[in-house]
């Protein structure tokens, strides 16, 4: 009997019918990043962008996302000796992507860029380094964020803005003045209230430096427990009040950050968040007592447009695999790029991942122009991006589960990485105000900021005229807007949703893109599920577009 190697009894099949790795691939190869990324002013930076998707989509990086979510952070809470250090451990993975994300200026570095785009260039950034783990944009997000609440207290921002703007990664708890680079946190909710940070119970007593308070409390769901610095909200004598809370004091003793836990999350698992207790900690009062909200409320705008970002990048990241599933694998006689019904899911998930893309951009130009004094696009921006928020990451889970169909059973293990992006995708609508805040924060904009309305008609408006679906839809959410309830809020916000990105889509996008969306998600001949567009839509005109012939 032959018992060579080809033929040894173990040797019972050859793998044939399965794609070969993605990686390396260009996350990067976007027509729709790339044309939004020049639209909105930082063509400069289209470069960069490419580098950076390049490496994104390399085997390295791809790597890193898989050791950082496969080993978790770990709590220490003390040293060898017994002294309390309360810190997070990471695997290296974790400090790689940490790096490049910091370097590449995806945390602080726009708010020290005068460049026209800044704010731009570091979303699209997002878009592509997003193709590998979501858990570090968290830090990255929330430092970003903090620049423009710190400058309510000028003094403190002097210290801290020029470390937070910084593009070196430099952990480690060590007295912050003393490092290259900082990131920040912030711990907002508390167990009794959640979003109704008003019910927070967390106290600070003025200390005989002014400025100067010390905090008791507990707070519920603080990101990122490694990071150097927070903003934190808590009861002064006048009222609900920010303040800036470091971990290491300026003498080089430890704050009191007492880490009662790491949370177990759904997703997000390469990231730490954590429930500190704050007792007697020492803390800086950032803007007027009693203004904590309004305060801080500036860094929740800049992490909504993140929770954007991550969503589209996640619905991006998603339909390439899936994408490039299809292309390789063959059923039924043929490969399933090449069979009507899964070109009709994959073209569906397209157009929704363009959409998104399309405006994430939208919100990071509106972003960008409204920080160089632009009152219109700050208006804008107010508005969309609420509105933003609410449907892009509502959509989501649903986009995420229907990729990850695409690859059938394939798709449902660990090791094709598309379960870790499904866990992630319900996140995004959660954190920086779950699906009902934000839909009431739409409402409450309307009712006290007239001009936000303005902004919105007139952005539309640039449309008019160019698909009829899209104008009965704007004149629909015009004769709507006077009779907005709360109890309908959330169906107000998905027509403005869909009204403001068809708008989009019709400005800048081809016609089969376009066509296909105002025909489906606005003139309503479409299914319940991706893959339900009707036999009018040019499928091989948006496959074309979306997937590229290297994924």
């Amino acid at each position: 009997m032959d018992l060579t190697p080809e033929h040894a009894p173990y040797a019972t099949h050859d793998v044939t019918n399965q794609p070969p790795f993605l990686a390396p691939y260009d996350a990067s190869e976007d027509v729709a990043l790339l044309e939004g990324l020049r639209r909105e002013g930082a063509g400069w930076a289209e470069r960069d962008i490419r580098r950076l998707g390049t490496l994104a989509g390399g085997a390295e990086a791809q790597e890193w996302a898989e050791l950082a979510n496969r080993h978790e952070p770990e709590l220490r809470t003390h040293d060898r000796y017994g002294h309390r250090i309360d810190e997070a451990d990471f695997h290296p993975s974790w400090h790689e992507l940490m790096r490049v994300a910091v370097t590449e200026g995806l945390a602080g570095a726009p708010w020290a860029d005068d460049r026209e785009g800044a704010h731009v260039a570091r979303s699209a950034g997002g878009l592509v380094w997003g193709h590998t783990d979501a858990g570090h944009g968290c830090p990255t997000s929330m430092t970003y964020a903090a620049v423009p609440a710190l400058r309510a207290q000028p003094d403190l921002a002097k210290v801290y803005e020029p470390l937070l703007t910084s593009r070196e990664y430099d952990p480690g708890l060590r007295v912050p003045t003393e490092k290259r680079g900082l990131l920040a946190g912030m711990g907002m909710t508390e167990k009794q209230g959640g979003s109704d940070v008003r019910t927070n119970t967390t106290t600070a007593t003025p200390t005989d430096e002014p400025g100067v308070y010390v905090l008791r409390g507990h707070k519920w769901f603080t990101s990122a427990p490694m990071c150097d610095v927070f903003l934190v909200l808590a009861q002064a004598p006048g009222g609900l009040s920010c303040f800036l809370v470091p971990r290491i004091l300026p003498d080089g003793t430890r704050n009191t950050f007492r880490i009662q836990r790491l949370k177990e999350k759904l997703g997000n698992r390469s990231n730490a968040s954590c429930e500190p207790e704050f007792d007697n900690t020492v803390a800086w009062l950032v803007g007027p007592e009693g203004r904590g909200v309004k305060t801080i409320i500036e860094m929740v705008n800049c992490t909504r447009l993140d929770c954007v970002m991550m969503s589209s990048a996640l619905m991006r990241k998603t339909l390439v695999e899936a994408g490039h599933h299809a292309r390789y694998r063959s059923a039924f006689g043929a490969r399933l790029l090449d069979q009507p019904l899964m070109r009709n899911v994959l073209a569906d998930l397209a157009l929704e991942s363009e959409a998104a893309t399309t405006l994430t951009l939208r919100l990071a130009g509106a972003a960008d122009r409204a920080v160089r004094g632009d009152a219109g696009e700050a208006a804008f921006r107010r508005i969309a991006t609420a509105v933003g928020k609410y449907w892009v990451t509502k959509r989501g889970p649903a986009f995420t589960a229907e990729a990850l169909e695409c690859l059938g059973g394939n798709g449902y293990v660990e090791e094709s990485g598309m379960p870790r992006h499904y866990r992630e995708a319900p996140l995004l609508s959660i954190w920086e105000g779950s699906g009902n805040v934000n839909a009431l924060d739409v409402l409450r904009a309307l009712g006290k900021e007239p001009q936000v309305a303005e902004a919105l008609f007139g952005e539309l408006a640039i449309a008019r005229g160019a698909d009829a679906r899209l104008d009965a839809a704007v004149t629909r959410l015009k004769d709507t807007l006077p009779k907005a309830t709360q109890t309908g809020a959330r169906r107000l916000v998905e027509q403005m949703a869909i009204t403001l990105q068809a708008s989009l889509l019709v400005r800048h996008a081809p016609a089969a893109v376009a066509d296909a969306f105002c025909a489906t998600r606005l003139g309503g001949d479409w299914g319940h599920a991706f893959g339900t567009l009707p036999d009018s839509a040019d499928l091989g005109g948006i496959l074309d577009r979306a997937l590229p012939a290297g994924h």
